[in-house]
């Protein structure tokens, strides 16, 4: 599973460069590799944060409201972070340049859903299913050991 906090620390440094570049004039094409960057952990961060809201059944781990809270503060952050680059960019380049941004990232998105995304949630799948199949068929032996028992003590078998 990939950690929110992980994808914002990459979000960050990758806001940084931005940032940095469009303060010193660099072009928005020369950026593509930050923006990328960018938009791969802003990503990132909206699939952890709903792998987050939705654990999987087998994790004992209860309602944890620090959780929750520091999901709602990077989450913010985050916000932030795309607000002033939408500012930067529409500052610096024009309007037309933050639909070119929104375009970069529509598509690392479904890049990542394709690529990433779609294997984290198989191998979720994969460790329900078979934690599932073990769950059923220790039931079924148990339930197969007391009855083989209960038909011993009564002289069946």
């Amino acid at each position: 599973m990939i950690d929110p906090i992980t994808a914002v620390s990459l979000a960050t440094g990758a806001y940084n460069a931005i940032k940095k570049g469009i303060a010193v004039g660099r072009e928005l094409q020369d950026m593509t590799g930050q923006l990328s960057t960018w938009g791969k952990a802003f990503s990132d961060f909206g699939f952890a944060e709903e792998q987050v809201k939705n654990p999987p059944w087998y994790s004992f781990k209860g309602s944890d409201t620090s959780t929750a809270i520091e999901i709602f503060a990077q989450k913010k952050k985050m916000q932030e972070m795309r607000s002033e680059i939408k500012n930067f960019i529409s500052w610096h380049y024009g309007p037309s340049a933050w639909k070119e941004v929104l375009h970069i990232e529509a598509q690392m998105r479904k890049q990542r859903k394709e690529e990433v995304y779609r294997k984290a949630e198989l191998q979720r799948a994969v460790i329900e299913w078979t934690l599932g199949t073990l769950i059923v068929l220790s039931g079924v032996a148990g339930l197969a050991l007391v009855l083989y028992f209960m038909g011993k003590q009564q002289g069946k078998w």
